[in-house]
């Protein structure tokens, strides 16, 4: 066998050569195409394997237009309903024969765009996004949309009108049953720690929870609630805030479970009795909420459901892109789990 300078990529050429067959039989026997026998594609691509030869999928992605790549952007990464979301959003991708591309933007609007640009530099098939919590227009997105790529909004999506795919979580039911759930278990006084109103997850949240809240006659207090970034530095900062006057909450609802957990931790440190004195709900069904002492009552979004959702309305798209595709926005479930912190 006579191999190539080991700087010099080997082809399907080559590998024709040493076998002594067309180069096209080659191709077919390396996309497993059914044309040719099991015996030939097995013999060819232990060659190719012992030859070194690597596919070239930028090369094959010019000649079929497409690269079987789908991007992502997500704001981090480290939180827990994207982290689940695109693992299941990965499997279900590798099933259909695609690849996910992971991007991050760490809810910075400046590289939510880079990002894109990129993504569609790097010629992807589609993308889904789920916006910073600062997006306010979607320009940088209107490529995709004039050249028919596929772009699916989800979690976090525009507040405006668009002619992309959105599938996201009932955030208006989430809150809904955060404040029916707080007011019929009889609390008066009730804290709302909320993201901030730029971003379409907090303002649903913040209009369920008001609405579960005024079924029970109650309303929202301004100086018991707060939109900022749902950090637990400023979580901390809001809870000594809530607890420095003589009235007090009795009840709160934290639009994620960084907050719910300081609110916890922060009672323990206090001394205040969970849920006798107080009373905690958060958002999402992290994992720790079931593991802190006492187990946290959250909101389950179901993000592996969320991510099957996007992959059948990608592969969809992809499989039929001549067809008229509706575009109405698929609401996925919640569900309140009721633990020991309510």
């Amino acid at each position: 066998m006579t191999l190539k300078n080991s700087k010099t990529e080997i082809s399907i050429v080559d590998i024709a050569k040493e076998l002594g067959i067309s180069a096209a039989t080659v191709s077919r026997a390396l996309n497993n195409n059914t044309r040719i026998s099991e015996a030939t594609r097995k013999r060819v691509k232990e060659m190719a394997k012992t030859m070194g030869y690597r596919h070239n999928s930028m090369a094959s992605s010019l000649r079929n237009r497409r690269s079987h790549i789908i991007g992502l952007i997500v704001p981090r990464i480290s939180m827990y309903f994207h982290s689940v979301f695109i693992t299941s959003l990965q499997q279900q991708l590798q099933s259909a024969g695609y690849n996910l591309m992971i991007c991050q933007s760490n809810d910075s609007v400046e590289m939510e765009t880079e990002l894109a640009h990129s993504l569609y530099s790097a010629r992807v098939d589609a993308i889904v996004v789920s916006l910073t919590l600062y997006t306010a227009e979607m320009s940088a997105f209107d490529r995709f949309m004039e050249m028919g790529i596929p772009l699916v909004f989800y979690d976090r999506v525009p507040l405006e009108t668009t002619s992309a795919y959105i599938i996201k979580g009932d955030d208006y039911r989430g809150g809904l049953l955060a404040g029916r759930h707080l007011s019929e278990l009889g609390c008066k006084q009730v804290a709302f720690i909320n993201g901030l109103l730029s971003s379409s997850i907090y303002k649903e949240r913040m209009q369920g929870f008001k609405d579960g809240l005024a079924h029970a006659g109650l309303d929202m207090r301004s100086e018991y609630t707060f939109y900022q970034e749902l950090t637990q530095e400023n979580a901390w900062n809001c809870l000594r805030k809530l607890f420095s006057n003589k009235d007090v909450p009795d009840g709160i609802f934290a639009a994620n479970d960084t907050t719910a957990i300081a609110a916890v931790e922060f009672a323990r440190e206090r001394d205040i009795k969970i849920p006798d004195e107080l009373k905690v709900i958060g958002y999402s069904n992290d994992p720790r909420t079931a593991i802190i002492t006492p187990a946290i009552t959250s909101i389950e979004q179901y993000p592996g459901e969320m991510a099957e959702k996007v992959a059948a309305t990608l592969i969809h798209a992809l499989n039929k892109p001549m067809e008229n595709h509706i575009k109405q926005p698929l609401i996925c479930p919640v569900d309140l789990v009721r633990r020991m912190s309510t």
